[in-house]
Parts: C-alpha cells; structure tokens; sequence
C-alpha cells in the first residue's frame, strides 16, 4: 500500500530563498541534528541540484538506516522531486511545491508519498508508526527552515 500525505509550511521569506534552503544539504542537516542525520555520500554540502544524489545516515527507532536520495525533477524556484534510489523503503517520492504569495510570504508545500518493504508487516509498520512519524519529521524540517529564513 502506498501511504500519501501533503504539508503545506507558510514562510515570512522570498520564494528564491525558501527554495534554495531546501535543497541545501547543511540546512537539512542543522533540522535533523536530533536524528544525528549525517551525509556520507553524494552531495554532502551546499546546494543539490538536478540529477544529483545524496547518501544519508540517521538513527530513527534506536536504528541507523541510511537513504539515498536523488533529485529527479527541478524547475526553480517553483518545483523539484527527491526519490529513494537505495533505503529502507520500497517507494519514497517527495514533491517540493514553492508559491509566492503577495508581501514576500512563500507557500511550501510537500507531497510525500511512500511505501514500506515487507508486504503485510510493511503496511502494518507504515500505519502504526510511519504514518504519523514522517509527517512529524517533515515539519520538524519546515519549522527549522521557517524559522531560520524568517530570522534573516
């Protein structure tokens, strides 16, 4: 089963500003330092741009998985496309949406969608804890950068 969920992050800051934040790999670092995120391949530092990928190691439920992400689509400063390409889950696509809204405000909206591995211990995973988990981590993420653009 394909679990899917959209977030959508109201940012006091240009939308050329809210969109390279979130393609820069130290930015995301900083809002996962709880997880003790690291980037260990790729892309470990700045921005990541199209067709690029980025390896990184997190610890989450008391084990250290790693992810590697690739950027598939970007069209700045409005879109761009993360997806798994190795990791713990059989399907993760994560759209990035930037609007601009009057007075320098930016909409920031994610579309997440995922799948666990496993078959039927895999959906009962995704809905009795990654269901709720990752849309709590994504807006850890969007609080950091919110509060870090706005206080610039």
């Amino acid at each position: 089963m394909t679990v899917t969920f959209d977030l959508e992050t109201i940012i006091a800051a240009p939308i050329a500003s809210v969109f390279e934040a979130s393609l820069d790999i130290d930015a995301h670092l900083a809002s996962m330092e709880a997880s003790g995120e690291q980037a260990i391949g790729g892309v470990t530092s700045g921005t990541i741009g199209l067709g690029e990928t980025v390896t990184w190691r997190a610890k989450h439920f008391g084990i250290t998985w790693k992810m590697t992400s690739k950027i598939t689509e970007l069209e700045h400063p409005v879109m761009f496309v993360d997806e798994q390409v190795r990791g713990p889950f059989r399907r993760f696509h994560h759209r990035h949406l930037f609007e601009e809204l009057d007075g320098g405000i930016t909409r920031m909206i994610d579309e997440i969608s995922f799948s666990a591995p496993l078959g039927p211990l895999g959906r009962l995973v995704e809905r009795l804890v990654l269901d709720a988990y990752l849309p709590k981590l994504i807006l850890e993420r969007n609080e950091f950068l919110r509060a870090d653009l706005e206080s610039r």
